[in-house]
């Protein structure tokens, strides 16, 4: 068979981790030259398809690529885009003769990839489709987890944890409540990530706020007031997706993404501002946003090994013939931790959201259960540090060359 070209790109917003991915994609298919020629990544994201903005990885030495699985962020660039081009992205694989799309993406990413694989085949054109999982809400369907996420929780429980000491010590004359807030739309696993760091009643956090929990603000205050007479200090992970008995959220902005879905954010400061109006305590919030997302420096080493896993299991299926597929973890054992790559359908992940079970949260609403505890834990453990220069991690930054253009432009 003829060797072709394969495509890869990043969608949505990005992880500590989501390079490792690429780097497995990228390591693997060097290794066979004789069925795949080039990995083409796309600037930008899919974006880079639609304008035939290319990237060839092959212009990348062995060592640059092997940097990425120890560099945060999308080192080809990602993008929130859905519109539906898919002749065109057809056209432009039929002109660099590409055979192979990786698409490293969360819900939205796997319903495109899908299409795609739809569209190819209509349209008479071979085309292996292999989605990636990636998404640090934890929300795909079927695999036991996301790659991106067990750095983001490693990140949010260690930050509440030590942000807890700094209030404790304070607590007597200065700061009483300590409000987090952290990502998760729907699904409150970063929220409850957070609750790892208490190993025992009264550590921080406390009070854990999540979106599939309707917020009681009387029932709230009055934790926060019990907890404060107890301990001295509270401190408060919330989920920015938080919404009240209406089911709306706490912290709409009345915007969209370019998904549809609602922009939020505040949910912690308007948490952290109820609590000062009503109890009077003094107060400091917190906003991780990008920080939780984009701390490589203390990612978890199971959530590096795992997306770099699930990339090199990505180009396997692909030289496998399996198309519209997605690898996916499959978690074997809790005690000792074992885990293995199985394979789902993306038209069985496409647009689903998995949120946390209700028996992974305590009856009263506000902490997770020891059941949710076992999940989460295994994908926190061990340290996969970056090489540091000069006091500070020391990233790769690719050289990016294009691939010349060989198509009339086209407009978004």
């Amino acid at each position: 068979m003829k060797p072709k070209n394969a495509f890869y790109a990043q969608s949505g917003g990005v992880t500590a981790v989501i390079n490792a991915s690429a780097a497995g994609v990228i390591e693997t298919a060097r290794k066979h030259r004789n069925r795949i020629r080039k990995v083409y990544a796309g600037r930008d994201g899919i974006i880079g398809a639609l304008t035939e903005d290319l990237i060839d990885t092959s212009r990348e030495p062995a060592s640059a690529i092997s940097r990425l699985k120890t560099t945060p962020g999308g080192a080809f660039g990602s993008c929130r885009y859905k519109r539906a081009h898919y002749e065109r992205l057809i056209e432009v694989f039929r002109a660099h003769d590409i055979g192979y799309f990786f698409y490293n993406g969360g819900n939205d990413s796997a319903d495109t990839a899908w299409k795609i694989s739809q569209v190819g085949e209509k349209l008479g054109y071979p085309l292996i489709c292999v989605g990636i999982p990636k998404t640090v809400d934890n929300d795909l369907a079927i695999t036991d987890n996301c790659p991106g996420f067990g750095s983001v929780a490693k990140y949010v429980a260690t930050s509440i944890r030590e942000a807890g000491f700094d209030v404790a010590s304070m607590s007597k004359t200065s700061t009483r409540v300590f409000v987090m807030e952290v990502m998760g739309r729907h699904a409150g696993w970063i929220t409850a990530a957070c609750g790892l760091a208490a190993d025992r009643e009264g550590d921080a956090p406390q009070i854990l706020l999540f979106p599939e929990i309707q917020f009681d603000e009387e029932k709230f205050l009055d934790r926060v007031k019990k907890v404060v007479e107890r301990d001295g200090y509270c401190a408060i992970a919330v989920s920015e997706g938080l919404r009240n008995r209406e089911g709306k959220f706490l912290s709409e902005t009345g915007l969209k993404d370019a998904f549809g879905h609602s922009q939020l954010g505040g949910a912690g400061e308007i948490v952290a501002k109820l609590v000062k109006d009503r109890l009077k305590y003094k107060y400091h919030w917190a906003l991780a946003d990008y920080l939780q997302r984009s701390a490589r420096h203390i990612a978890s080493r199971v959530d590096v090994e795992q997306s770099y896993k699930l990339g090199a299991a990505a180009v396997k299926l692909a030289l496998a013939g399996k198309n519209a597929v997605m690898p996916i973890i499959e978690r074997v054992s809790n005690t000792p931790y074992r885990w293995r790559v199985a394979v789902a359908n993306l038209a069985d992940i496409a647009n689903k959201e998995k949120m946390m079970p209700r028996d992974f949260i305590t009856e009263d609403g506000f902490h997770i259960t020891p059941k949710c505890r076992t999940y989460l834990s295994p994908l926190i453990q061990g340290e996969a540090p970056p090489p540091y220069k000069n006091g500070l991690p020391d990233y790769v930054k690719l050289k990016n060359t294009p691939v010349p253009k060989k198509l009339p432009a086209f407009g978004l």
